[in-house]
């Protein structure tokens, strides 16, 4: 087992960030190091080190577990400085990673990979999406006893208007506000769903509960304080699930939003050559197995086999799904004025009820 080492280093950031330094498995003295900057909880992550450095021993590893937004202004900030920066960044914000690669922050990744690597999925080899997540339902299966969970959203709003009062507060879903996946995911949302609105003011008047992380509804729905969560992203809900027989998924049936989280090389990465070697190793049939395997992230590896893979839930879904393309289309809610007129309208919505 490979040494692990935990400190807490202050950034040039106004906060604290935690560095996961991972030494070289030969020892040489003489290793290494390649940093990434992360959204991955770090936990979540020490598998795909682990496999990472076995298959690299010379190689130690400087982890740094971000928010994703300051995963991007780190990158931009160190970049305009004239130093260097990571040399792989990994993020769940689709937009924010685009916008660091169509504003020239990243550098051109040509790989073994590249050329069968699915074509929504690779921006002009310069940003990869690694992964395939749906954004889910989450429900507490007692609390459904008897009944089916709502598995549309135009089932959702009749559940929630028929059941406001007793459900209330036991809600929960993103603060769009606070939480750049969840923006995403809203934003998808208004351009899917013509009724959107009206579930909005649903959840308000079932006093839903808005937080900027996953993890905080997942609990809440898990042991019960909570009947459901909406726009949930899939891979930590899977892997709470693995834990907790009481916490169901569903895969709305309408449609599904599939999101990504992309990998990409800074431009001003200290070792791009080791930021490759990372970035080729999570496209590998090998390090995404151990994400559909370990991490409960589905493979987006067109040759990786089994269930949890994007080749897997397409077949088994089609047209349900709907992957969000690796492209500059995404950043189009990064428009400051249209970002804070959908934000307006989202808390006006919610708190008029």
């Amino acid at each position: 087992m490979f040494r692990y080492l935990a400190v807490l280093v202050f950034l040039a950031t106004p906060a604290f960030a935690q560095v996961g330094l991972y030494p070289a498995p030969d020892r040489s003295g003489n290793a290494n190091t390649v940093t990434v900057y992360s959204s991955l909880d770090e936990p979540l992550a020490r598998p795909m080190i682990a496999a990472f450095q076995a298959a690299h021993p010379d190689v130690a590893v400087a982890y740094e577990d971000l928010q994703t937004v300051d995963i991007y202004d780190r990158v931009v900030k160190e970049t305009d400085s004239g130093g260097r920066t990571a040399d792989f960044a990994f993020s769940s914000s689709m937009d924010l990673q685009v916008k660091l690669a169509n504003d020239g922050y990243a550098q051109q990744s040509d790989l073994p990979l590249s050329p069968e690597w699915p074509r929504w999925a690779n921006w002009r080899n310069t940003a990869y999406a690694l992964t395939y997540e749906p954004a889910v339902f989450i429900y507490h299966k007692p609390s459904f006893a008897g009944r089916e969970p709502p598995s549309t959203r135009a089932e959702l709003i009749q559940y929630l208007k028929a059941n406001a009062d007793a459900i209330h507060g036991r809600i929960g879903t993103y603060d769009i506000e606070r939480s750049g996946v969840g923006f995403m995911f809203f934003s998808r949302d208004q351009e899917q769903y013509a009724d959107l609105w009206t579930l909005v003011g649903a959840m308000g008047a079932a006093g839903v509960k808005l937080y900027s992380t996953t993890s905080a509804i997942v609990e809440r729905v898990a042991d019960g304080r909570f009947v459901f969560g909406y726009n949930i992203l899939g891979s930590y809900a899977a892997e709470a699930a693995s834990r907790n027989p009481d916490l169901g998924i569903i895969l709305p049936k309408d449609y599904t939003i599939v999101t990504s989280r992309i990998g990409l090389v800074p431009k001003a990465a200290a070792r791009a050559d080791l930021g490759r070697l990372y970035l080729d190793f999570f496209m590998s049939a090998e390090g995404q197995t151990i994400m559909a395997q370990q991490l409960q992230i589905a493979a987006l590896n067109p040759n990786v086999t089994g269930p949890n893979t994007a080749n897997a839930m397409q077949q088994a879904l089609g047209s349900q799904l709907r992957p969000v393309p690796v492209s500059p289309g995404l950043m189009v809610y990064l428009d400051q004025v249209k970002r804070a007129r959908l934000i307006r309208r989202w808390n006006d919505t919610l708190s008029i009820q």
